[in-house]
């Protein structure tokens, strides 16, 4: 579905973002993990293993600390 003209971003200014690809079988248990890790990131698919990891300012550097961790297990390699 298309966003319309005054349709708000689902990601505002207010949240970074991590573009990465994994496996598409990996989607969910990354998910689980970030999502479970007390609100660090919410996880949004943009088709297959291509996902926007979305958190607030002052959980940034944790996250790429999770991200880094989990490289060897997933095989994440980033997005643009």
């Amino acid at each position: 579905m298309a966003q319309g003209k005054g349709v708000p971003p689902l990601i505002g200014d207010e949240l970074l973002t991590r573009r990465i690809r994994v496996r598409a079988r990996d989607v969910v248990y990354l998910k689980g993990i970030l999502e479970a890790s007390e609100g660090l990131a919410h996880v949004f698919a943009e088709r297959g293993g291509d996902l926007v990891v979305a958190t607030h300012p002052s959980q940034i550097e944790e996250l790429d600390r999770v991200l880094m961790d989990l490289a060897p297990e997933l095989g994440w390699e980033p997005l643009g």
